[in-house]
């Protein structure tokens, strides 16, 4: 199936919950595993989410962030990586460092972020919007020294990977996408 990255990025409970109910059913016998369980007060906060140990936590900093709880998303993000290693929330935090929302504006660490995500394994499937981002990032030398003939093997994992904006970049080079056999 081909999407697009919008439909990524703006509908991220069909990409992940699967996934983190996978990851909360393994892990029955963690008291963490019910988001309910673990908040206290407030059900709503975003900051009782920052120290979750579920990793349903990671849609929360989509949310956050969303609704400029900007503080509260960065944590969010930042906990996720170091502690599931979540792809979805490189992402975020990289298009934080990009845009400049909430931290100072750093291509380099952004484009970093993109790449640990393309190197990342996830059962998502966010690894694959990584690799569209990264391989974008090196053809136009954002936040790394240009090397197309790099960017262009990531684009084209990307489109193998049913990413249709890979192909449709790949194609605006007058490069057949992977993806189109």
């Amino acid at each position: 199936m081909k999407l697009s990255h919008v439909s990524y990025i703006l509908t991220p409970l069909l990409f992940t919950f699967s996934a983190f109910e996978a990851v909360a059913d393994s892990s029955a016998d963690n008291d963490s595993t019910n988001v309910a369980r673990e908040v206290t007060g407030n059900e709503l906060s975003y900051d009782s989410m920052i120290s979750s140990h579920n990793q349903l936590k990671c849609l929360y900093g989509y949310a956050a962030e969303k609704t400029g709880d900007h503080a509260a998303a960065l944590a969010i993000f930042n906990d996720c990586i170091e502690r599931f290693d979540s792809v979805y929330a490189m992402i975020w935090l990289a298009q934080m460092y990009e845009t400049g929302v909430a931290v100072e504006k750093d291509l380099a660490k952004a484009t970093a972020l993109m790449k640990r995500g393309a190197n990342t394994n996830d059962a998502a499937g966010y690894s694959s919007l990584a690799k569209y981002h990264y391989g974008v990032a090196l053809i136009e030398g954002r936040g790394v020294v240009a090397d197309r003939l790099q960017g262009i093997a990531w684009l084209k994992k990307a489109s193998l990977e049913g990413v249709i904006d890979a192909d449709e970049y790949l194609t605006s080079m007058d490069i057949k996408p992977s993806g189109q056999g």
